[in-house]
């Protein structure tokens, strides 16, 4: 869909959202900043958001809010950015890193210099001031690809980490060095979200910005409420949750869609 087409197109198009968001990935491709696999990932993560009713469950919410929570605890936080999350939801990071005062670092998997600086100009023009990943002096045991490669003073050293769309192996291999994992993702069976202390199962558009509402809410509080929050979450009630309502939803609501609201061509 092209930018004309788009801006044709009025927001009360039952596939609106949808279209717009694969747009931000098709363009990300044109500037460099997404892959043709980011396209790929996009339509599988549209799949599960389909299923659960293209909608933040409650337990997502909670997840969101045990987050925020982690955030604003954690000693040195740091919000991990790959090519879809820069296309998506780039000024949502920059928000979220100024309220918790985290740092951002741009990992990709298909790491070359070009695209990596790329995405952290892509950064700057949506806000962000400072954007780590440049440095590549450090690495994350247990991963042969591009993914381990982090800078030292930024994943390497965090004891949180917000991994939005993150690689299976690469959540289990930040694990197992003693991180804290705050996991997007909408696929409740995937290894990351299983992998992570709090897995949010939403589509990021909805995630990061209900993340960082709830930061908002929770700045100036204790760590005694903080840490009540932390503990209160359970990653198991919110992974049976939304794998509940992926298996039990009904298509009826949209079975009056016309065939072009499919995004075709």
């Amino acid at each position: 869909m092209s930018d004309a087409e788009l801006s044709e197109l009025p927001e009360s198009h039952p596939r609106y959202l949808s279209l717009r968001t694969r747009h931000r990935i098709e363009e990300g491709v044109e500037k460099g900043i997404t892959s043709k696999q980011g396209l790929i990932a996009e339509g599988r993560g549209e799949a599960f958001d389909y299923l659960l009713g293209e909608r933040t469950l409650p337990t997502a919410d909670d997840a969101a809010r045990a987050a925020a929570a982690h955030l604003h605890l954690a000693r040195h936080p740091v919000i991990s950015v790959n090519g879809n999350v820069a296309a998506l939801v780039p000024e949502d990071v920059v928000a979220l890193a100024e309220v918790v005062d985290a740092d951002i670092e741009v990992n990709l998997f298909n790491r070359t210099d070009e695209r990596m600086r790329a995405i952290v100009e892509h950064l700057r023009e949506h806000g962000a001031e400072d954007v780590k990943g440049l440095a590549g002096d450090a690495r994350i045991p247990g991963l042969d690809h591009k993914r381990a490669v982090v800078d030292a003073d930024g994943i390497g050293d965090a004891d949180v980490v917000l991994v939005p769309l993150e690689d299976g192996d690469r959540a289990e291999a930040l694990a197992a060095v003693g991180k804290t994992e705050l996991v997007v993702d909408l696929n409740p069976l995937s290894r990351s979200a299983r992998t992570a202390a709090v897995p949010i199962v939403d589509n990021i558009v909805r995630a990061l910005p209900n993340i960082t509402g709830h930061a908002r809410d929770l700045s100036g509080r204790s760590r005694e409420e903080l840490q009540a929050i932390v503990d209160g979450f359970e990653p198991a009630t919110a992974l049976e949750a939304a794998e509940s309502a992926i298996r039990g939803g009904t298509l009826d609501s949209r079975a009056e869609a016309p065939a072009e609201t499919n995004g075709e061509r």
